[in-house]
């Protein structure tokens, strides 16, 4: 199999999901004080969304290049009203996601938390509309 034949956009969208499946479970991990249940989700989140961010620019960088939305009408402006909130999100996010790590493996757990109230909808949001985006341009 080459490179052009590896079905990145799948790969892309599996990574997206589990990311958001381990989000959620270290949310609800926290929730329940399971504080090493919360670790492992949440190192494993950032290692699938590590894992899409290297396969989507490999995809888009060496592959592919730009990918363009051919539907019409009102679809379009939802798909592009979905991939312009995604996008500059998804850039945002990284520095606070290396912080939040940060200030966890710090064990300071004020800034860790007043990062990650806002960080864990809006990191949630990017992968679940990643999934969302794969969906509208591959599948639907």
């Amino acid at each position: 199999m080459t490179l052009s034949e590896f079905p990145f956009p799948a790969l892309n969208a599996f990574l997206n999901a589990t990311a958001s499946i381990l989000l959620t479970l270290g949310w609800i991990s926290i929730r329940q004080k399971r504080i090493q249940a919360h670790r492992n989700f949440m190192i494993s989140a950032v290692i699938a969304s590590f894992l899409f961010l290297c396969s989507y620019l490999t995809y888009h960088l060496f592959v592919h290049g730009v990918t363009h939305y051919q539907e019409e009408g009102f679809i379009r402006i939802v798909y592009f009203f979905i991939l312009l909130t995604h996008t500059p999100l998804a850039t945002l996010i990284v520095p606070f996601i290396l912080m939040a790590l940060w200030y966890a493996y710090k064990q300071d757990f004020v800034r860790h938390v007043r990062i990650t109230r806002w960080l864990l909808p809006v990191w949630l949001y990017v992968s679940v509309t990643g999934v969302v985006i794969y969906l509208m341009l591959y599948i639907f």
